[in-house]
């Protein structure tokens, strides 16, 4: 199911339209005294609520629309649409429901006012995230067919053109079609001009006529053309909508024309194009979509006039459209007749080409950096590990590169055997090219390490010290170690920075890894509170909060003073993260209080607005939501009742223990689908999420069920829990590393979390 919104100022057109169709039913009304008034008099009352308040966004056009094929009675999609009303925040409001019979999908229309009757405006914040939510929940509920929920690349869907019956007045279908696509195609690209939004409207058969009066102001019309005899008259910009008006669509262009981007994006798209330019020998131009995505992952489109190909348009990910020949002279199709000048020669790779040669040491350096990454036994540094394998340990990791598969393609068939004895005679230079870098890395981020912990203990961050062999808590959550008065990685003798802290009184067994994701952003923390500011350097993510779960020992160590300062940073962190995963199951701000309830975070009212606070960090410790948040729960009608209601909920999860940062792992794990390793914490540790209902139902029901019983059932083979265990507080790139590989790598510390001893010899298991 599809679900649309618009807002305007004004309602009389859209009941023309919605009433005005050749065999429209009305459903129903919301809110209105009776079910049997007349049409026109609930426009008028709809017309004076709507006038109690000048925003211009006073009422409310909403369309529900199903898929080709399926089909609702009357009654249930009235019931549906009535819950989706409720759902948004107009339960209250007045409206009306009516169904449309002239496309082969079916829907309904819904009209309503964002004016309440004592003529303040409905909190609407938010709107289009809750109606993906609140669209998503009667899917689930009626068994419709799921829409998207994932931005799509490929080209507009027309769900609705209007036919010949529609007629040739602007109140009817023709309008809101153009609305449709007009809003649509603004919003996905930044189009710099009206000749560029011709070109892509086009495919929807629109026609954009502009004008110019006397004064010199610019107008635009639009029309429509299905090429099936049907053409509309031409129609106002400034009827279709107030946004889509000559003179405010030219200001649009204006500023995407003169963006101080824009010049940097056109000279990064040159240099991508010639730089694939240079790495071929022929392209077929029919092949040069399939070149360019697979190559520099840019969408582009061949502009043909009947079957000629004259040039091609790119589709930017910047959401800029250029067209090839105003990029440059140099990369017009009729400029380059020694690539494209034999349109039937098979694209082909030059193999002789500098840029040849650039892309095999690409694909080398990227195989050897992913096979270490995937070893099991990732003993040492990078630059240790790439000078002990050989070419044939890579050879999994090419064969599974995108790049390399590529390149394979296009590399003429009587050459492969060539290619692939040129990159294996080329591997011995690139992993020694890989092995200096990579050195040189190590060197300065050891040294990085040296300066943070210099920096830690001059400001007394924790209450650690050498004299008991504490200060070795803070070497090892930075993945470092020290012995004969030298600091050195963890895992690795090669690189040794000299610190004289005389022989320190350490345990004789040392736990001596820790994952590298949680090292990360362990150090990204220790660098804010060192520096006493959280807005320089890269971002915290999640996983911030949870550093005190992994490293319990340093972190009970921390000064009250900066206490606070953490609690902040990592509530900050960890709250956008989570408003993200919320998204698809939020369909009103009384459910993004409750989905922070259900993990144990709560929301106070302060001086400056709301703050939220929660279960895991301490009483004076909280994070101030941002005006935009404040505004939005503050729509709610009944805030201070539904605030009291947290109070249970919060005392339920205390009662229970589950204040633990483990409750909250568990439903970090699960929100990301990470199943096994949430089955594992459940079945082994009896570790329950702190998670809301709805969401656990969700992953239930999209495969956590199976992962638990799963779980369960070997439960007993000891070598398979060890594997499971070393992965459960370990973070992958997918909760906060570099995003170039998938890492996971084990907590060797035998804290509370990591103690098998106190399961050996046992057996249980849970199901559900």
């Amino acid at each position: 199911m599809i679900a649309k919104l618009i807002y305007g100022d004004t309602c009389q057109g859209i009941m023309k339209y919605v009433l005005g169709k050749e065999g429209m039913r009305i459903l129903g009304y919301g809110n209105i005294f009776s079910q049997n008034i007349a049409p026109k008099f609930f426009e008028n009352v709809l017309h004076f609520q709507g006038q109690r308040n000048a925003t211009k966004n006073r009422y409310v056009h909403i369309s529900l629309n199903l898929p080709h094929g399926e089909h609702l009675d009357d009654k249930t999609f009235l019931k549906i649409s009535e819950e989706y009303m409720e759902n948004m925040g107009y339960g209250e409001q007045p409206y009306v429901v009516v169904r449309h019979t002239d496309t082969e999908h079916e829907h309904v229309h819904i009209v309503t006012t964002n004016v309440k009757e004592d003529g303040q405006v409905l909190g609407i914040f938010n709107s289009h995230r809750r109606s993906m939510a609140t669209r998503q929940h009667l899917e689930r509920k009626y068994g419709l067919s799921l829409a998207p929920t994932t931005k799509q690349k490929s080209q507009l869907p027309i769900y609705r053109l209007p036919e010949l019956q529609f007629g040739m007045d602007a109140e009817k279908g023709t309008k809101y079609y153009l609305q449709d696509v007009l809003n649509s195609i603004n919003q996905k690209y930044k189009v710099r001009s009206f000749e560029e939004l011709e070109r892509l409207v086009k495919p929807y058969h629109i026609e954009i006529k502009r004008t110019k009066n006397e004064s010199g102001r610019i107008g635009v019309k639009y029309g429509l053309d299905n090429q099936k005899g049907y053409r509309t008259n031409f129609i106002n910009g400034s009827e279709v909508h107030r946004n889509l008006s000559g003179s405010k669509l030219q200001r649009v262009f204006d500023i995407h024309s003169k963006s101080k981007l824009l010049p940097m994006q056109r000279k990064r798209l040159l240099k991508q194009i010639e730089t694939t330019y240079g790495l071929f020998k022929t392209i077929r131009p029919h092949d040069l979509i399939d070149v360019f995505k697979g190559y520099q992952d840019i969408d582009v489109k061949l502009d043909k006039k009947g079957d000629v190909i004259e040039g091609y348009t790119i589709f930017d990910k910047s959401r800029y459209v250029f067209r090839a020949r105003e990029l440059g002279k140099n990369v017009r199709m009729q400029n380059r007749l020694d690539i494209f000048g034999n349109r039937e020669e098979p694209t082909q790779i030059d193999t002789e080409s500098r840029q040849f040669r650039l892309e095999v040491q690409k694909v080398i350096k990227e195989a050897l950096t992913t096979s270490y990454l995937k070893s099991q036994k990732q003993q040492g540094l990078l630059s240790e590990y790439i000078m002990t394998i050989n070419f044939s340990d890579i050879v999994p990791s090419l064969k599974a590169s995108k790049k390399h598969s590529f390149l394979e393609r296009y590399i003429p068939k009587d050459k492969r055997t060539e290619f692939r004895k040129a990159v294996e005679k080329i591997f011995p230079i690139v992993r020694e090219r890989l092995y200096i870098v990579e050195t040189k890395k190590e060197k300065v981020a050891l040294q990085d390490k040296v300066n943070l912990i210099g920096k830690v203990l001059k400001n007394k961050i924790f209450d650690i010290g050498t004299e008991q062999g504490s200060v070795r808590l803070l070497f090892q959550v930075l993945g470092v170690k020290y012995r004969n008065e030298q600091l050195s990685y963890t895992n690795s003798d090669r690189h040794t920075i000299p610190v004289k802290l005389g022989k320190l009184a350490f345990p004789e067994a040392m736990e001596n890894y820790v994952s590298s994701s949680f090292v990360r952003q362990n150090h990204l923390m220790l660098e804010m509170l060192s520096e006493r500011s959280s807005e320089s350097g890269p971002k915290l993510t999640a996983t911030a909060m949870f550093l005190p779960m992994i490293f319990p020992k340093l972190y009970k160590r921390l000064n009250p003073e900066y206490r606070k300062q953490y609690d902040s940073l990592a509530l900050s962190a960890y709250i956008k993260d989570a408003e993200r995963m919320h998204a698809p199951f939020e369909k009103s701000a009384k459910d993004y209080i409750a989905f922070f309830n259900a993990k144990g975070f709560y929301f106070v009212k302060g001086e400056e607005g709301l703050k939220i606070k929660s279960i895991y960090t301490g009483n004076d410790s909280s994070h101030a939501l941002s005006k935009r948040t404040n505004l939005y729960l503050s729509s709610v009608s009944d805030l201070t009742r539904v605030f009291q209601k947290q109070k249970p909920i919060i005392q339920e999860l205390l009662e229970e223990g589950r204040n633990n940062l483990k409750n909250l792992w568990a439903g970090h794990l699960m929100e990301r689908g990470m199943y096994d390793k949430f089955a594992f914490m459940l079945t082994a540790e009896k570790v329950y999420p702190n998670l809301h209902r709805e969401m656990v139902q969700h992953h239930m029901d999209n495969g956590l069920r199976e992962s638990v019983n799963v779980a369960s059932a070997r439960y007993s083979n000891i070598q398979q829990n060890r594997m499971l265990r070393k992965g459960v507080y370990a973070v992958s790139s997918l909760l906060g590393g570099s995003g170039k590989k998938t890492e996971e790598m084990y907590n060797g510390f035998k804290d509370e979390l990591t103690d098998w001893s106190k399961y050996k010899g046992k057996s249980r298991g849970v199901s559900f």
